[in-house]
């Protein structure tokens, strides 16, 4: 079965929307909250340890009925279903999207060209446990008979966004191995990295589908020269693994056909940190931490193929997004994390949003006469609040923000949470209410100045409280944003899951390496010629 084909704009409940948007858009949240207590209570979900409040949105129960109609209008559940049942929904590339089965459990089914993928996966995850195990334990030793200390993922996109933000986001469950990650092409990038290295204590973990990335392998020859400067071919063997589909290649490197690790087309590279691609993230923090980020994910992913769409979280977070996004015209949102350990979330989700969501054209190839994809981006709070916050509260830009916060800190200092939390909780109500004029001269301030301290206010938020940081946790918080994703790009009726536009400019870049060497001669624009002919008497 396809996925449902249905442009959003021609469906009964958008119009309602398009409708109901001429007076929406001139709501006060205020209003909206000194006329129903029971606001927040209607427009909150309480899930395991997730509390979701949106009512801080621009939103009424008229609103939001026709959101979740228009939900059932474009088949958002046949079309959930066709995710998680394997169907290669993935159309313009042939493939399925099944990360979610990289988190099922063992019993679980899921077929894939007519075979259960379960038993795979499982195969690929004891092995991912077994070689932890020795690296961690020190059974598996470097080519002098030392134990490893540290270890370095090489790759790029999804093979180094997710696994170092993980790594980073959960350095409190960190074992004694100290992980980095190489990625850029950036020569000074790599040389920096090697510096903090002891070949004789170092495993590096090469992680590329195709193995022929450029990046990735540009930086894993590099790596390997460096490496061969004190040990002999024989030992790459011993510190250099693999994560790829590519067995020649790998085995032309010189990594063991032992150390290699599978990965599989049904998984796209934005969505693979669950595959054999979080190896680096088994390594730093133990696999039973990686089992339980895993077993969060599964638990979200359960919540978004079960529950009613008006207690769904990534449902609901997408609708309200698709809101602000096509009624509104508001071209970004925001995710700040009061928490220092996520500070490369929102870089993280950045590739996972916009890379599936930046689409022009619908599932039949037409060109878009609609908003499709948001700009992400956003910082930890409390430091966002001192460098971007200025133009959420008084710019004249519309900007939802996420606001996710902690209950418990992990180093348990209650002092610093408890001001941590104030400003999570006081910045929303802020974002909120704002400022008026006759507060502001209330305060003493010269008529001068009076407008300048003004808070229009009204700004939308949604507060997303986790009981704590943990392995699980974060592994729910992923899973939400993904299918968040999936939500979004189901109503504008757009293949979420290819990435063609990443591939034009490798190309390119391609033919213009060749033009260094003097293999190729390429015509260009002028300004590109110029550009190029100062590289080269500068260079």
């Amino acid at each position: 079965m396809a996925l449902p084909n249905v442009n959003p704009t021609t469906t009964a409940s958008w119009k309602k929307l398009m409708h109901h948007f001429t007076d929406a858009q001139h709501l006060k949240m205020k209003d909206l909250f000194a006329e129903d207590t029971a606001r927040a209570d209607k427009f909150t979900i309480n899930w395991d340890d997730f509390y979701v409040d949106f009512s801080k949105n621009r939103i009424t129960e008229e609103t939001f009925k026709y959101l979740l109609q228009l939900a059932d209008e474009v088949k958002l559940k046949e079309a959930i279903e066709s995710q998680f049942s394997g169907e290669k929904i993935n159309k313009t590339e042939g493939r399925a999207v099944l990360h979610t089965a990289l988190r099922a459990p063992e019993t679980a089914t899921v077929i894939v060209d007519g075979a259960n993928v379960i038993p795979e996966v499982y195969k690929v995850k004891r092995k991912i446990e077994t070689f932890t195990n020795q690296v961690v334990n020190g059974d598996r030793k470097g080519y002098t008979g030392k134990t490893f200390t540290h270890v370095v993922n090489i790759g790029i996109g999804g093979s180094d966004l997710g696994p170092a933000m993980v790594v980073d986001a959960l350095q409190f469950y960190k074992n004694h191995l100290t992980t980095l990650f190489v990625s850029n092409v950036d020569g000074d990038h790599v040389n920096e990295v090697i510096k903090k290295l002891n070949p004789e204590t170092t495993l590096f973990v090469i992680v590329s589908k195709t193995f022929t990335t450029q990046e990735t392998i540009s930086n894993a020859n590099t790596i390997k020269s460096w490496f061969l400067e004190s040990a002999s071919e024989n030992d790459i063997a011993k510190h250099f693994v693999a994560v790829s589909t590519n067995l020649d290649a790998v085995k032309s490197f010189g990594v063991d056909a032992n150390n290699v690790f599978p990965m599989w087309d049904w998984v796209g590279g934005r969505f693979s940190l669950w595959s054999a691609v979080g190896l680096s993230i088994s390594l730093a923090l133990g696999y039973s931490n990686y089992a339980s980020l895993l077993e969060g994910a599964h638990k979200m992913d359960v919540h978004f193929k079960t529950a009613d769409f008006d207690k769904n979280i990534p449902v609901v977070l997408g609708l309200i997004s698709i809101w602000y996004n096509n009624f509104f015209k508001a071209e970004s949102e925001a995710v700040i994390p009061y928490s220092q350990y996520l500070n490369q979330f929102a870089t993280y989700l950045q590739q996972g949003i916009m890379e599936s969501n930046g689409k022009s054209v619908d599932r039949n190839g037409d060109a878009i006469d609609y908003e499709t994809g948001t700009l992400i981006w956003g910082e930890p709070g409390t430091n966002s609040q001192h460098a971007f916050f200025q133009l959420i509260h008084q710019g004249t830009k519309l900007i939802p923000a996420d606001f996710i916060g902690f209950v418990k800190s992990l180093h348990g200092n209650q002092d610093h949470q408890d001001k941590l939390i104030s400003n999570y909780l006081a910045q929303t109500e802020a974002l909120l209410n704002g400022k008026t004029k006759a507060e502001v001269i209330e305060e003493g301030t010269l008529d001068t100045i009076v407008p300048f301290k003004v808070f229009e206010g009204n700004k939308p938020t949604n507060t997303i409280f986790i009981n704590k940081l943990t392995p699980e946790s974060l592994g729910k918080l992923i899973a939400m944003y993904e299918h968040k994703i999936y939500v979004q790009g189901i109503i504008w009726n757009i293949f979420s899951y290819d990435q063609f536009g990443v591939e034009l400019g490798k190309q390119l870049a391609s033919k213009i390496l060749k033009e260094f060497s003097g293999e190729a001669k390429n015509q260009h624009d002028n300004s590109t010629s110029n550009l190029l002919k100062y590289y080269k008497q500068n260079s």
